[in-house]
């Protein structure tokens, strides 16, 4: 699957966002080294510690179900449902792919109004630590 494939779905999953105290949604696309693609999307609560990325929803439901081998993720967000800029990764969903990734050729794909950005796990995170 290409890279403007994953962000399409990325879009469609920010659509099903809950973030009705940032307002700011968030969708993710993980694609799986078998190209199945597991969508994710941000869910806040008014705790806000108990709020999860879009990038860790996609994650854990993929390694709920018994995935451990993934190629890529498309992020993307924006206020009230509208694509804007990049939305990279926080670090603690960083950490996460690292924990599931080879950082050296596992993708991060910024989808952005006017097309993506694309780097590889060790750009965004250098000088990482796990298995």
């Amino acid at each position: 699957m290409d890279s403007k494939k994953l962000v399409e779905l990325a879009v469609e999953a920010m659509g099903r966002a809950y973030a009705p105290y940032s307002g700011y949604k968030v969708g993710a696309a993980l694609l799986t080294a078998g190209g199945k693609v597991y969508l994710g999307c941000n869910i806040e609560n008014a705790a806000y510690s108990p709020s999860n990325c879009a990038e860790r929803t996609a994650f854990f439901k993929a390694v709920s179900e018994g995935e451990r081998d993934f190629v890529a993720i498309a992020v993307v967000g924006g206020k009230d449902g509208v694509m804007e800029g990049v939305f990279p990764p926080c670090g603690v969903c960083r950490q996460v792919m690292r924990e599931f990734c080879k950082p050296k050729t596992f993708k991060v794909i910024l989808g952005k109004p006017d097309g993506f950005e694309e780097y590889t796990l060790d750009e965004m995170l250098p000088h990482s630590f796990g298995l």
